[in-house]
């Protein structure tokens, strides 16, 4: 890493710390959308805090309307005491308290679903065309371990959903208790679990429906929840309903601290951007206004509801699970209020999306949902670069059916020769700094003691400026190439392509490669080794020493040196559990370096370039006032050591 590296870098930190500071909304801004919140918030508490009061205070009138408990319920023969136990329990659904228990799958050519028959939810989803990484079903979560259900007042008993017995509908017609459920390519179909209650007729439905609208190849599946004739059923003051979804995450990848570190709830205001929680730490959000839709996001799949609407409002949570629990990773929920009138019918349009973070996929349904791959949207060049350029070439060398390793390789070759120009601007910038390498030896000698460094610093610079050499002109080409190295660091491991895609020794680009477990765990470095990553850490060190003889000693920082040759060792610890098919390219983007600096060493006569260094130096040289005022301060430190020397 040269001194122009080091200065491209911290132009380039410069340049972000200023975006975010002029991108930052203005103090009053704050306080305004802080002040709107809070008042948001504390009307919806005030709001459930009355209700709650209403719901206690009702239990009187609301037990005046109980019917008659030796009146028959509907279709079934049970003794009073029997349905007095269960209305005790279940309020007006008694009737939907008893039943069969069971799954029903659910199969498209995408996706695996079981529903539930006792809550009529998703008990488990599984993306059929995916494994794990030990080449087992991949299941997102499973019923044994996951919750959704509503939470109402009925019969002035707290009844939740998930209690409730529902009955199976295919296309509005009953399911046969044998019939098994696949839907075609190019079909459609409507699946719908309906639990009624006791007030149901023929003539005056009352039921608590799911229906799950499914087509035959796609992850995104419609989901309507419909409350039916509950104007008896559920407590006539209820103006919000509880949505209660929770999941504890199950392991899908090789790297489980990595995954754990990618696994986090996403969600999206209806007005307003992407946020998350942040994924290293447990973390819990109360979102006070309309929501678009709340993701349970892993490493490479996530789960999401989505309100055509919008919700009310939500409570999430995520905690990381120890290493005790290595079959999982963090348990999720997400406590949803949604809007309830309870003088009517009350429907709502939501959807559910079961699948793999694949940046062309999520684009398609135009919901943002592809801001939960992390292709560097904090950074907006980052975010353009990999959209708009790696994405599309990336798509497009996959269309060749080419091995993974080899698309890397392409798209490596292809990245160099896009920068090509910018590459050969900094090597012929430092190949006029190593041509005057034994004039800026010779001031270093002249100037030897650290109170002279002033002196030496003047006579170096206008050496510069004979020369005709402009030592940050190496600083500009670095700046241009590091947001593609950023890109490039963040769309390979978020890369769905390369998950569980080999190439040589390595069994999955998007994991680390092994060719050596260790018995032990090596503090910051791990219990593996990864060949790919000793490639890249190896050319590393061999970049850093061609180009360390380019540069003269003098020119670098002080400990810079140890610094350049150590950071490879840094990286080598860093990058060991990383994906390999990141290392792989940083080793490619090294190899192809080595071959471009000799390239260009053929194409540059140095002797000529010297000659003309060397005629230019006899030009006058007009002083900047740059150069006046650094030479005026030296004038007066000297000044300054000179009185206190007397």
């Amino acid at each position: 890493m040269t001194r122009d590296n080091i200065l491209g870098m911290i132009l380039i930190a410069v340049i972000i710390i200023g975006y975010s500071i002029w991108m930052a909304p203005s103090e009053e801004e704050r306080l305004e959308a802080r002040r709107i919140q809070d008042s948001i918030a504390a009307a919806q508490r005030a709001q459930a805090e009355a209700l709650r009061e209403a719901q206690a205070a009702e239990t009187i009138q609301v037990e005046e309307t109980l019917p008659d408990p030796s009146a028959p319920l509907d279709a079934r023969t049970l003794d009073s005491t029997e349905e007095q136990r269960l209305r005790d329990r279940m309020g007006y659904f008694s009737g939907a308290a008893t039943g069969e228990e069971g799954l029903i799958t659910l199969e498209n050519e995408v996706l695996r679903l079981k529903i539930s028959k006792q809550g009529g939810y998703i008990h488990s989803a599984e993306p059929v065309r995916y494994r794990t990484y030990d080449q087992q079903p991949l299941v997102l979560f499973s019923g044994e371990d996951a919750r959704f259900t509503f939470h109402f007042f009925s019969g002035n008993r707290n009844v939740s959903s998930e209690n409730l017995f529902f009955t199976a509908y295919l296309n509005n017609r009953p399911l046969r208790p044998d019939q098994e459920i696949r839907i075609d390519e190019h079909e459609s179909m409507q699946f719908a679990m309906r639990a009624y209650s006791d007030f149901h007729t023929a003539q005056n439905p009352s039921y608590i429906e799911f229906v799950y609208g499914i087509s035959g190849d796609d992850y995104m599946l419609d989901f309507d929840i419909h409350f039916i004739g509950m104007q008896q059923a559920i407590a006539s003051n209820t103006t919000f309903l509880n949505l209660d979804w929770q999941a504890k995450l199950l392991r899908l990848e090789k790297n489980r601290q990595n995954e754990q570190n990618n696994t986090t709830i996403y969600y999206k205001y209806v007005r307003d951007e992407v946020s998350r929680l942040r994924p290293t730490r447990d973390g819990s959000e109360r979102l006070t206004t309309s929501v678009r839709w709340i993701s349970f996001k892993q490493q490479f799949f996530s789960s999401t509801l989505i309100a055509k609407e919008g919700f009310a409002g939500a409570d999430i949570n995520s905690s990381v699970l120890g290493e005790d629990e290595e079959d999982f990773l963090k348990t999720m929920s997400a406590s949803i209020t949604l809007e309830y009138d309870a003088r009517t019918d009350n429907r709502y349009p939501l959807q559910w999306f079961f699948g793999p973070n694949d940046y062309r996929l999520l684009t398609s349904y135009d919901l943002e949902l592809e801001r939960q791959i992390p292709l560097g949207w904090g950074f907006f060049l980052t975010s353009w670069i990999n959209r708009f350029a790696v994405i599309p070439i990336f798509s497009f060398l996959d269309g060749f059916d080419l091995n993974y390793g080899i698309i890397i390789l392409i798209l490596t070759v292809l990245l160099k020769i896009v920068l090509l120009p910018i590459a050969f601007k900094t090597y012929f910038s430092q190949a006029k700094m190593r041509l005057l390498k034994p004039e800026i030896e010779e001031i270093s000698k002249k100037f030897p003691k650290k109170e002279d460094a002033m002196k030496k610093q003047q006579a170096t610079m206008a050496l510069y400026k004979k020369a005709g050499v402009n030592p940050m002109a190496g600083c500009i080409p670095m700046l241009l190439q590091l947001p593609i190295l950023i890109s490039l660091f963040r769309f390979f491991p978020a890369s769905i392509e390369l998950r569980q895609e080999g190439f040589l020794w390595a069994d999955d680009l998007s994991s680390y490669d092994s060719i050596l477990d260790l018995p032990f765990t090596i503090p910051f470095y791990g219990d593996h080794v990864s060949l790919f990553t000793l490639l890249m850490a190896g050319s590393m060190i061999i970049y850093t020493h061609m180009n360390s003889q380019m540069m003269s000693s003098s020119s670098q920082m002080p400990g810079m040196k140890t610094m350049m040759y150590f950071m490879p060792v840094m990286l080598l610890g860093i990058f060991n559990s990383f994906a390999s098919g990141l290392s792989y390219y940083y080793f490619l983007a090294n190899v192809i370096t080595f071959g471009q600096m000799f390239l260009f060493r053929s194409f540059i006569d140095e002797d000529a370039l010297h000659a003309k260094m060397q005629e230019h130096k006899k030009k006058p040289v007009k002083k900047s006032k740059w150069q006046k005022r650094m030479e005026e301060l030296a004038k007066q430190q000297e000044a300054q050591r000179s009185r206190k020397k007397k």
